[in-house]
């Protein structure tokens, strides 16, 4: 089991940037994914990116190079660098860890962007 906190969102204005943060409960160098997803009012959960244990990274087609995703194996933290924040990127933003047989999601952070 892994128990995951999402931290670091918040209200900027279109053009601004939020740093997310996803902090672990155990050791995050063997867990086979982990990422970020978002939730719009109104709109199915999407995937925003992941990054599996070996470093790939993912990101959904319409992140286009303004977001990074990163982790940070020692603080057992992924981060989430989102830049160019536009209104439609207003959403809850879930960490979550896929462990093979069952996958784990934070409480969410809200993001929330002001045109």
């Amino acid at each position: 089991q892994v128990q995951l906190v999402e931290s670091g969102g918040g209200l900027v204005q279109a053009g601004g940037s939020l740093r997310l943060s996803c902090a672990a409960s155990r050791s995050i160098s063997s867990i086979n994914y982990m990422g970020w997803d978002r939730q719009a009012p109104g709109k199915q959960r999407e995937l925003v990116a992941f990054i599996t244990w070996g470093g790939s990274i993912k990101y959904a087609d319409w992140v286009k190079g303004r977001f990074t995703i990163s982790r940070d194996n020692a603080k057992n933290t992924v981060y989430l660098q989102m830049n160019s924040l536009k209104a439609e990127d207003t959403a809850v933003y879930y960490c979550n860890a896929d462990m093979g047989l069952t996958g784990y999601w934070g409480q969410g952070t809200q993001v929330t962007v002001s045109s």
